[in-house]
């Protein structure tokens, strides 16, 4: 996109100036390198099945659900200003949901998926309204309490078979290929509803509006930004980005039960990887997701010291490196992956009858 500014008066005789011109850049080298890569990963998700390992396909879903339900919250967090810590409410809502579908009534567990995430944004809807006159900590405090109560709920519940959980059952029906095809698609996917549509979103102009509000929600309102519809919006489409992450990880489980799909580890997880890698930033949520899901793989056995070790990183980058690790490698090298602002360029101007 190329601007270029009036024509200069025609008294201006001549040592007029020429039009400068202005260049928006919204792309970079290193952005169409990540977007050819992006897509490459895409493409080898979708093709695993003929050609990887049954293992290496299990990691895949763990790292994929872990990083859509971390951007879930970084757009939650990073950009609307709601820290929640009960986003596992979402996550077993959506996994039961699905379970009930497939095994009660008979839908295709695939089909089930995305009929999971509407039941949560269903709960998403009084939710909000609940808690959306709370601020800062007590919104927070808020959002556990509704977890708990949802996990409550459900393990009261006798047609979801209460504590002892559900197993999907009909999943037998289709052969080990077929699942991992249907598995590995759905990841796919599910990085571009939750990831891919965070970065289209982000780089709209309801991306601008959200940025102000991050940036200062009171001087974005009084700039005609409605915050509290936007945050409203975000909230429901995080807990149904959420609710679609759950509901994929646990048909890879073929079981589900309330300590396993309300577990509050998954907000910890969330957090993590975002504090870590980087709050409001794309790239920050892939790298706080890869720091994890290799820490997860190498270090759990340790147990106690493990989490111990990772709550200590999180606190010491909340003190000292408070826009996380990618924040600090940005610093010093400029190289944005997903890039969501604009960048003027503007030529320099020359002057008729000057010289150079």
């Amino acid at each position: 996109m190329t601007l270029a500014n009036p024509v200069p008066p025609a008294d201006a005789g001549p040592f007029a100036a020429e039009p400068a011109h202005v260049e928006v850049i919204r792309h970079t080298g290193s952005s169409r390198v990540a977007a050819a890569v992006s897509l490459l990963i895409l493409a080898a998700m979708v093709s695993m099945p003929w050609w990887g390992q049954p293992g290496h396909m299990r990691w895949v879903v763990e790292f994929s659900v872990y990083l859509a339900i971390a951007q879930m919250w970084n757009l939650l967090a990073g950009y609307a200003g709601l820290v929640s810590v009960g986003q596992q409410a979402f996550i077993g809502v959506a996994g039961y949901a699905m379970f009930v579908l497939a095994s009660n009534f008979g839908i295709n567990p695939f089909l089930a998926v995305w009929i999971g995430i509407l039941v949560s944004g269903l709960l998403a809807l009084p939710t909000y309204a609940l808690l959306h006159r709370l601020d800062g900590p007590y919104f927070a405090i808020g959002t556990w309490v509704v977890a708990e109560a949802v996990k409550l709920v459900v393990l009261n519940i006798d047609y979801v078979n209460a504590g002892s959980g559900m197993t999907l059952r009909v999943m037998s029906q289709y052969s080990l290929h077929e699942r991992q095809v249907g598995l590995m698609w759905l990841c796919a996917a599910m990085l571009l509803v939750t990831v891919g549509g965070s970065y289209w979103l982000l780089r709209s102009r309801h991306g601008l509006a959200l940025t102000a509000m991050r940036d200062n929600p009171v001087a974005a309102e009084s700039q005609g930004v409605n915050v509290k519809r936007l945050r409203f919006l975000i909230f429901v489409a995080a807990a149904m980005g959420t609710g679609l992450a759950g509901a994929v990880y646990y048909m890879a489980q073929l079981r589900i039960t309330p300590a396993a799909g309300f577990n509050p580890s998954w907000a910890n997880i969330a957090i993590f990887i975002v504090m870590v890698g980087g709050v409001g930033t794309i790239e920050g949520v892939l790298v706080g997701a890869l720091i994890y899901f290799v820490a997860d793989r190498f270090f759990a056995q340790y147990g106690a010291v493990y989490m111990v070790v990772l709550g200590l990183m999180t606190l010491l980058t909340a003190l000292y490196a408070r826009q996380g690790i990618w924040g600090l490698i940005s610093s010093r090298i400029h190289v944005p992956l997903f890039p969501v602002g604009r960048k003027l360029v503007v030529s320099s101007t020359v002057t008729k009858g000057s010289h150079p």
